[in-house]
């Protein structure tokens, strides 16, 4: 999978390969955003929403990077998964954010549908791993 034929015919690896994907960027502008969104939480959620939020955002990040040298498809894909179940962490930050009135309901509103895209270019990539493999 993480392969290819060099000029005399000998298999060689690509490194860094996820760094060109659509999703790993639109992966990295969320994190990005989630970030910002944590700078703006109160003290009080230093070790509480505001690492949580982090750690879930980078992990989306990090799983993609991570995933992409895997041997097999299958592995990858799990890795992608896990990337997913990030997302949904982040979302159940934002939920009780918004419950704790530490945003507004547009803010909100504006980040769910963040989630939501970014979500769905992870659910088709791994779609697109598991039926095309190798080819990415």
């Amino acid at each position: 999978m993480n392969s290819e034929i060099n000029a005399r015919g000998k298999m060689k690896q690509r490194l860094f390969r996820f760094r060109q994907w659509p999703v790993y960027k639109a992966a990295k502008s969320f994190r990005k955003k989630m970030r910002e969104v944590a700078k703006n939480l109160p003290e009080s959620e230093r070790y509480l929403l505001r690492d949580q939020l982090c750690r879930a955002s980078d992990s989306i990040c990090l799983n993609i990077a991570e995933g992409s040298n895997k041997l097999s498809d299958l592995e990858f894909s799990k890795y992608l998964n896990t990337s997913e179940t990030s997302l949904e962490e982040v979302v159940c930050c934002l939920d009780l954010m918004l419950d704790d009135a530490l945003i507004e309901e547009a803010q909100f509103h504006e980040y769910l549908k963040d989630s939501e895209e970014l979500g769905a270019q992870l659910v088709a990539f791994g779609r697109k791993v598991r039926k095309q493999g190798s080819r990415l």
